[in-house]
């Protein structure tokens, strides 16, 4: 983010005064595009003591996106607001959105849509090549069904942008009004979601008494990542942002987050600058490929079950965390004192992977 050497020299009491100038100008600019609320906001921000004591590093904390409320959770809600919104604007009645098998986003989906009485068309995408009967059809693709939604699948390697317009053809020569979300809800529509939650953590933690030196947090179809950069950068914040790979190369995935951050700041109208050099994506614990269980993933999931009785998913939020603690045993946050693990959701995903992880503790009689 581009700070002037007057912004970067105010500290103290006058800093915070700013920043919250900063803040309310953001929430103002937010205030002028259609919301509709289905989150439970703001999201708690707490204490991950024992992962500290453990790990030997920072205090770590955990913003909890968990807890936004739409049938379970997670970070796509907060986009949701936005992209439900437009399509009410629109006057839709049936959305249409694609994602791979045990997605987060489209469980969401389905579950705004029964909120707000639309239709809900939803294409999945095998990426895994997985037979696996819990895989496909329980978890998230259970409660796809659940909240009502149509759901199909397509192979691996589809054109999914295409399929979807294929079938909002077809619903429009039934007459019907389909509205598109991308898959994560990754556009500069769905991305203002993370632009107020980037806004939103730095007041709760201000409120707080505490200054955060880096936000860590799991990045895929680039719309949380993009969003929190924009916020970010609109509010000159010089917390450390850093997003830990799930599926792309890092060069290609910074890049999308970068040019969705850029396109982002213009549609909210803010002269805010970023720099490519701003924009950072770990992408080593990928693994073998998306939604595909590593052995880390597994460790740190059940460290975090274990020790603040907290659960992630296997495909995403697991990653993320597994990149969180090895770069901490690798000293990458030396020298800082408090850090933010943005916790995306989506431990209904877990119901997928029944024979993923190996656990004590089952007694029979």
């Amino acid at each position: 983010m581009v700070l002037t050497d007057q912004v970067a020299s105010v500290s103290g009491a006058d800093g915070a005064d700013l920043m919250s100038s900063r803040c309310k100008d953001l929430a103002l600019r937010l205030a002028k595009f259609p919301r509709v609320a289905l989150g439970h906001l703001p999201t708690p921000l707490e204490p991950m003591d024992r992962l500290s004591e453990i790990l030997g590093g920072p205090r770590f904390w955990i913003k909890r996106d968990d807890c936004t409320g739409l049938s379970s959770g997670g970070n796509k809600t907060r986009k949701l607001e936005y992209l439900m919104a437009d399509a009410q604007n629109q006057r839709a009645d049936t959305i249409i959105t694609q994602g791979a098998t045990q997605s987060n986003h489209a469980r969401q989906t389905a579950a705004a849509a029964a909120k707000l009485g639309m239709a809900c068309n939803i294409l999945l995408e095998d990426r895994t090549g997985s037979n696996d009967v819990s895989y496909n059809m329980s978890g998230n693709v259970l409660l796809d069904r659940l909240h009502g939604a149509t759901v199909s699948k397509r192979g691996g390697g589809a054109d999914m942008n295409a399929e979807m317009e294929i079938l909002a053809q077809t619903l429009r020569k039934q007459g019907r009004r389909p509205y598109i979300i991308p898959g994560g809800g990754s556009n500069e529509i769905g991305a203002l979601g993370y632009v107020n939650c980037a806004r939103e953590l730095v007041e709760q933690a201000s409120d707080m008494g505490l200054k955060v030196d880096a936000l860590i947090h799991a990045t895929g179809s680039s719309g949380t990542q993009a969003g929190l950069v924009a916020g970010l950068a609109a509010i000159e914040s010089d917390i450390h942002l850093l997003g830990i790979g799930v599926r792309a190369p890092q060069e290609k995935q910074e890049q999308m987050v970068y040019d969705l951050a850029v396109k982002t700041l213009t549609y909210l109208g803010s002269a805010a600058e970023v720099a490519r050099s701003d924009v950072r994506a770990n992408c080593n614990y990928v693994g073998a490929g998306y939604g595909v269980p590593t052995e880390g993933m597994v460790e740190a999931l059940k460290l975090l079950a274990e020790t603040e009785g907290l659960l992630f998913d296997p495909v995403y939020s697991g990653k993320g965390l597994d990149g969180l603690i090895d770069l901490t045993r690798k000293g990458h946050f030396e020298g800082m004192d408090n850090v933010v693990f943005l916790h995306t959701g989506g431990s209904a995903a877990l119901f997928g992977y029944p024979d993923t992880f190996e656990l004590p503790g089952y007694v029979t009689n």
